[in-house]
């Protein structure tokens, strides 16, 4: 079995374990904590999990989404972010050409995703999420097909400048904050990934995606619309970054 198949077939086998890890640095990271020593327990009950419990997807199922021991539902999120990850896994292993590249790939959307899970349910994007998509990013500008050093450089400083300026100037023109800090250490890695170029592509499929739900939201929900309303918008730009890595990946 040659390196690069056997990287595609591990890849593929522990995308829905990486998948449940997700679920737990979702969960954990934007609570501060502990994601890699504190045991996994039921949140209602506390009943520390065990082995069957944890196995992706199949304990889902099996329990029917509750926990085995006082039958309390499961997030539906956890199970999400295991599909998620071992689709993801997938699309890494179509794309890859190479080992480094369907490593890259799949550490890329992962994080995407667990960054993307974290927004949704918390509106927090935690440092160590973003600044692990920063340095994928830069691994993925200098792959083969990649868009080099220099561009993600710019493409970095050019998505954070600008989110950081309008951080500053809603908050000077309104006096409260319209844009999270954390969406502006987010751009530092999608500038990297995307490019100056492609930079503005990004931001118009999140902003698009992001009004479509809200108008879909303000027609069950008058209130939906509020200025005061927080809004998970790092969570399109993460989905955004998704829909153009498979943009590219279609046409390269």
């Amino acid at each position: 079995m040659t390196a690069l198949l056997f990287t595609k077939v591990f890849v593929v086998l522990i995308g829905p374990f990486v998948g449940s890890f997700l679920g737990v640095l979702m969960d954990r990271l934007a609570r501060c904590q502990d994601v890699v020593r504190a045991p996994s327990v039921c949140r209602t009950c506390g009943v520390r999990l065990g082995v069957r419990d944890l196995v992706p997807v199949l304990s889902f199922a099996i329990n029917r989404g509750r926990c085995r021991t006082c039958h309390a539902p499961i997030p539906p999120i956890l199970l999400y972010s295991e599909l998620l990850g071992a689709g993801a896994a997938v699309l890494a292993v179509i794309a890859g050409y190479d080992v480094a590249s369907v490593v890259i790939y799949a550490m890329f959307l992962w994080v995407l995703i667990a960054l993307a899970g974290s927004d949704l349910m918390w509106f927090r994007l935690p440092d160590v999420l973003t600044a692990a998509l920063a340095v994928i990013a830069f691994m993925l500008a200098v792959l083969p097909d990649g868009i080099g050093f220099s561009l993600a450089v710019l493409g970095a400083v050019v998505g954070a400048g600008s989110f950081a300026i309008l951080r500053i100037g809603y908050r000077y023109l309104r006096g409260t904050d319209g844009l999270g800090l954390g969406d502006v250490k987010l751009m530092v890695g999608l500038g990297a990934f995307a490019g100056p170029l492609n930079l503005p592509v990004l931001v118009l499929i999140a902003a698009t995606s992001a009004l479509a739900i809200a108008l879909v939201q303000r027609v069950q929900d008058r209130d939906a619309l509020r200025a005061t309303r927080l809004l998970p918008f790092g969570a399109a730009l993460c989905v955004a970054a998704a829909v153009l890595w498979v943009a590219n990946v279609v046409t390269n």
